[in-house]
């Protein structure tokens, strides 16, 4: 299906459903009712949506280059950010992941949408312990992760007990507390030893492997260019899903379309949330990224989200 008749099918499902749908600047201007909820799993005592928006192109981390994170950084202010939230949950999303690397931001973007009456779920990224009270303070999450760079960082240095450490500081909050990782030995080591982790965020892709390198190991290069500092093996999200299925607690992948590389279009984006729902668990979940600039994610995403969400995983 080309990218005119894809439109063309998405605008019929939004009419359908009462979403408004954006273009361009002008995203989620205009109030609509809401769509039905979407497929939910449980975090605790919470429900929480099987698709997460994340905040990666909020804050201009776009994984294709400088030009690209300034051009999504210029685009989601403060207010066109809380416009596109909004969207989000009216299309169906309870939950948003931020991070505290823009915790300034999400604080004055929840702010805005609270105010409006928005029901939206937090869930709040961080890297240190003494980052932790000042999060709950300003944005009232349901739950803390520990950044996945941050952990993989931290496990290459023999530094794991640190991590461990923001777990508990974060249960000391009141808070579900979970752990990030781009390394599924990350994933499997916590799992293994037991420790008190509600929820997992488990990445698609090991972008941190260069940490991860034995010492005396001799360095090749790789076979493609790097996009920055990072590589995207196709078998990666195949070894990391075989883990999420092993671990009992519920995980929340991300980088499902690879940072954007999987995006050229949309039977390829809708492909890649069908080999996500597959291959996690029925108690897993997604969290994307969107940029809806130039075409409707929003709607999309929700609709694969409908379309696989439902149905039964892989065990």
């Amino acid at each position: 299906m080309d990218r005119r008749h894809f439109l063309s099918h998405v605008g019929s499902l939004a009419a359908a459903s009462g979403i408004t749908l954006a273009a361009g600047a002008e995203a989620a201007e205009t109030p609509a009712p809401s769509a039905a909820p979407l497929p939910a799993i449980a975090l605790g005592k919470y429900r929480v949506s099987r698709l997460i928006v994340g905040s990666n192109p909020i804050n201009g981390g776009s994984y294709l280059g400088p030009h690209l994170d300034r051009h999504m950084r210029e685009y989601f202010t403060v207010e066109r950010a809380a416009e596109f939230l909004l969207a989000c949950e009216r299309a169906g999303t309870n939950t948003h992941q931020f991070s505290t690397s823009a915790l300034d931001k999400s604080e004055e973007t929840i702010g805005k949408i609270r105010d409006r009456g928005s029901r939206l779920n937090f869930i709040c990224l961080g890297r240190r312990r003494d980052e932790i009270q000042q999060a709950v303070q300003k944005t009232r999450p349901i739950a803390m992760i520990h950044h996945g760079g941050a952990t993989d960082s931290a496990f290459a240095q023999g530094k794991a007990r640190d991590v461990h450490d923001f777990v508990k500081a974060v249960h000391d909050q009141g808070l579900l507390a979970g752990v990030s990782a781009h390394n599924p030995d990350c994933i499997k080591r916590i799992a293994d030893e037991g420790w008190e982790v509600d929820v997992f965020m488990t990445c698609f892709y090991f972008l941190t492997r260069k940490e991860f390198q034995k010492a005396g190991e001799p360095k090749t290069e790789p076979e493609t260019l790097p996009v920055g500092p990072y590589q995207f093996y196709r078998r990666d999200p195949t070894v990391m899903t075989q883990v999420v299925r092993q671990v009992k607690q519920p995980c929340l992948g991300f980088k499902i379309l690879a940072a954007g590389h999987l995006c050229d279009n949309q039977p390829t984006v809708r492909n890649a949330f069908r080999f996500a729902f597959e291959n996690i668990k029925s108690t897993d979940g997604v969290i994307v990224g969107m940029y809806p600039e130039f075409f409707d994610e929003i709607t999309a995403n929700a609709g694969y989200t409908r379309e696989f969400g439902q149905a039964r995983a892989k065990t």
